[in-house]
């Protein structure tokens, strides 16, 4: 049985997608999420639905009972992640789960990024806990980069795409071929302990914005700003404070390389290699209605 948690989210749906284009069994794969009613499409195609509620611990062990896998995907309520998940490895240790496999960040053991601060936490834990592993270091999503959190309508709209990742390289990846490495993995042996660095080819933001540019066929330059001066274009933006420093910060990451990795654990996995940055941005552009 292989279990997915916040099978609701994107990530979590396209890894359950996929692995059923690798031939699991619909009745084989658990979405373990908290409000089971959002996932009714997942169940019309015979895909198991339980309650797990990270912040409810009486519902995670019973929704990983059975569970021969588990993959590990973190909430987005950022400061309570770590809690969240060491109820969650916790139950995973009651359940008797064979392996855990976490969908954490790229570099986490070296990351300066606050955002990685409990990714980092939760591996050791999860390391601690006996229970064999796997860990996923997802690369940056390029839908993020690309409009996925808004903001791309307003830089076509001035023509500037503004920042703080200077000339920062950022492996980013798309969604679906991050999650169709997960299913990969998930579905191959001798996987305990092995930790894979999945970034896709690197890029910086000034290339993102040239991207769009070629896409839209309107002019769109990066410009990048200063720390302090980000954060504050991005409350002036609407964001809340402590949103637009994590925002920021997550930024700002690039020029310290946190989101840049050499690995090709990733083309590796997928035997190609990793979706084109033009094309992900079409498709996100495309589907955030924006060309």
């Amino acid at each position: 049985m292989i279990i997915i948690t916040a099978a609701s989210g994107r990530y979590g749906r396209l890894v359950i997608e996929a692995l059923l284009q690798r031939g699991v069994p619909a009745t084989d794969i658990v979405a373990a999420v908290r409000s089971p009613d959002k996932v009714a499409d997942l169940a019309s195609k015979g895909v198991q639905v339980k309650e797990a509620d990270f912040d409810k611990p009486e519902t995670l062990a019973k929704a990983f009972s059975g569970a021969s896998k588990l993959l590990l995907i973190p909430s987005s309520t950022v400061g309570q992640r770590f809690p969240q998940m060491q109820r969650a490895v916790d139950a995973a240790v009651q359940a008797g789960v064979g392996i855990i496999a976490y969908a954490g960040f790229v570099n986490s053991d070296t990351s300066t990024l606050r955002l990685g601060d409990e990714h980092k936490q939760t591996e050791a834990c999860i390391r601690a806990s006996g229970v064999p592993y796997v860990m996923l270091r997802n690369g940056a999503y390029i839908e993020v980069y690309a409009g996925d959190l808004g903001g791309m309508d307003y830089a076509l709209n001035t023509g500037t795409l503004i920042g703080a990742a200077g000339d920062g390289k950022i492996s980013g990846a798309s969604r679906n071929d991050l999650a169709e490495a997960a299913a990969i993995v998930l579905t191959s042996e001798n996987q305990a302990g092995k930790v894979y660095e999945l970034g896709g080819t690197a890029f910086t933001k000034a290339d993102l914005a040239a991207a769009v540019s070629q896409i839209t066929g309107k002019p769109l330059v990066y410009q990048n700003l200063p720390l302090d001066q980000y954060v504050h274009a991005l409350t002036a933006g609407g964001f809340p404070m402590e949103v637009a420093e994590i925002i920021a910060d997550a930024g700002f990451a690039a020029t310290r390389s946190d989101w840049y990795t050499e690995s090709s654990d990733l083309p590796l996995l997928l035997g190609r290699p990793s979706t084109p940055l033009k094309a992900v941005v079409a498709a996100t552009l495309k589907r955030n209605g924006l060309i």
